[in-house]
């Protein structure tokens, strides 16, 4: 029988609180379950929440992720790709770049530069894609 209460009360927090309850109603809530239930109940309930607290992202996961994946070296197939997409979307790389950028896949090459117009083109500071 208290698996049904706590089942039902479970739910329609969950109905009500899609989004989980916020820290403003979760004190007059508490306190309404604990005039409400019995104790094992209460605690049950009380434990199932705080259990779906530790399961939502919080901004410090965010940033831990974030710091994770801005401190790691990329992958030398990374910068190939990506070396690539710039030059098919016309623009201008160092000759290393499109050096890197001719070893990827046909399919995401244009006409490739010679060394010296890319060297040309980083001397004039080319930090804007090419005029059409």
């Amino acid at each position: 029988m208290a698996e049904n209460i706590i089942s039902s009360v479970l739910n329609w927090l969950r109905a009500g609180y899609p989004e989980g309850i916020p820290p403003k109603d979760s004190f007059p809530l508490i306190a309404l379950l604990r005039r409400t239930l019995i104790d094992e109940d209460y605690e049950a309930i009380v434990a199932e929440l705080a259990a779906d607290e530790e399961k939502k992202i919080r901004v410090r996961h965010i940033r831990s992720a974030i710091e994770r994946a801005t401190s790691e070296d990329p992958a030398e197939e990374d910068v190939r790709e990506v070396a690539a997409r710039l030059a098919a979307g016309g623009w201008p790389l160092s000759g290393k770049a499109m050096r890197l950028a001719e070893e990827t896949e046909p399919e995401t090459q244009t006409e490739p530069q010679t060394d010296a117009a890319a060297d040309d083109a980083d001397a004039k500071g080319a930090g804007e894609p090419p005029t059409p």
